[in-house]
């Protein structure tokens, strides 16, 4: 196993609070980093049937199998049992005994901030960043392979197959907590919305369209694409926010935390076919963007990032607001820069800045070669996790 950068997040958590909820999609490494961090702690997997039977049934009994605390994995699938974790723990507020996960984020965030306010930290495992991914002993090497590849441990721990491991892992889990989260008859027509949400990665969310070509209604699109940000398989950016008279577009992005998923969804099943895509670069800028989402959850920092485009087609792929400067990323396929990547980011640039924000533009290319501009950065993607998103 490798170290995941957000050990240390995790442990200080655990010093400071009598309980820590890990949150994180489905074989992100919940219950392997837990297990490995906390090693000390007994372990409860309520993915079992009995256990989750005697968890339900006999909640108090169940935890008192764990008079020092324990690690209980997929929690939600007990969620009386927060309620009487409470007692237990305003009886011990002893800091890092109670270890909590679990993969629905909306169910399980709504047991946890209804019975453990205050007495827990909440924190999210995403898929591997570029880094984490770095560290097995076999790693993509080419920005095509990384992209077809994705992020998700099982697939570099075992050396399987992305095409393979994508397919399993929407054919059990993500239909498998779809048909928990919300009542679908045909899982056909959910695949195809599934799909048609990949061929929008990194574009604008136009709610009508994408009901449209599924043959749904506008309010069912809304509550599945609930569901899949609630499973934590993809997120809205939103558009940046200011009192710029400037008409700023509203509607936000949709972006995958995974393009190995996306790519599969795609009918992408190798890096060749990839290369002459032309989602491409949509693919590519989604990585980007989470890249630096996982980064900067991962030290807890998972908000004040946004895109920005106007009516004119003036455009940043992200912008990170940090204290006292904004961070603008634009991301670019080509493996050749030309000064006109430049033009867009700096009619941002001079649209935002102010005399109290200092405005950084960075533009993250499919190419090989660092250049520290006068006023900008070309950043490689194979560097962008040496920068730090956070400040």
């Amino acid at each position: 196993m490798i170290e995941r950068e957000i050990k240390s997040e995790l442990l200080a958590a655990a010093s400071e609070f009598p309980a820590v909820t890990l949150t994180g999609p489905r074989q992100s490494g919940k219950s392997t980093l837990c297990r490995s961090v906390f090693a000390h702690l007994p372990y409860a997997n309520l993915e079992a049937t009995d256990t989750r039977a005697y968890a339900n049934n006999d909640p108090r009994g169940f935890l008192s199998q764990f008079p020092d605390g324990a690690i209980i994995d997929e929690i939600q699938r007990a969620p009386d049992i927060t309620s009487y974790l409470q007692g237990i723990i305003d009886e011990n507020p002893s800091h890092g005994r109670w270890i909590l996960t679990g993969s629905q984020n909306l169910s399980l965030l709504q047991s946890v901030s209804q019975s453990l306010a205050g007495r827990t930290a909440v924190l999210h495992l995403l898929p591997l960043t570029f880094s984490e991914v770095m560290r097995f002993g076999k790693p993509p090497m080419s920005l095509d392979e990384t992209l077809c590849a994705g992020g998700y441990p099982r697939i570099f721990e075992e050396q399987q197959s992305p095409e393979k491991w994508a397919r399993a892992y929407v054919n059990t889990y993500i239909e498998r907590d779809v048909r928990t989260m919300a009542q679908i008859r045909d899982f056909t027509v959910f695949g195809r919305f599934l799909e048609l949400c990949a061929g929008r990665t990194a574009q604008l969310l136009n709610y009508s369209s994408l009901a449209s070509d599924c043959g749904i209604t506008q309010p069912t699109a809304k509550a599945w694409l609930n569901i899949l940000e609630t499973s934590f398989i993809l997120f809205r950016l939103q558009p940046f926010h200011s009192n710029l008279r400037k008409r700023i577009i509203k509607m936000p992005k949709l972006h995958f935390y995974d393009t190995g998923l996306v790519c599969w969804l795609l009918g992408i099943r190798a890096p060749d076919q990839l290369r002459s895509h032309p989602l491409r670069g949509t693919i590519l800028e989604s990585w980007v963007v989470s890249e630096i989402v996982k980064h900067r959850t991962n030290v807890g920092h998972d908000r004040n990032i946004s895109f920005y485009r106007d009516r004119d087609g003036v455009e940043a792929d992200l912008v990170i607001e940090t204290p006292g400067k904004l961070k603008l990323v634009e991301v670019k396929a080509g493996q050749t820069a030309t000064s006109k990547i430049f033009d867009g980011p700096k009619r941002v640039k001079r649209l935002l800045s102010n005399p109290t924000n200092k405005t950084e533009i960075n533009i993250v290319y499919g190419g090989d070669a660092l250049q520290e501009r006068t006023e900008s950065t070309l950043l490689p993607w194979n560097q962008v996790h040496t920068r730090d998103w956070t400040s």
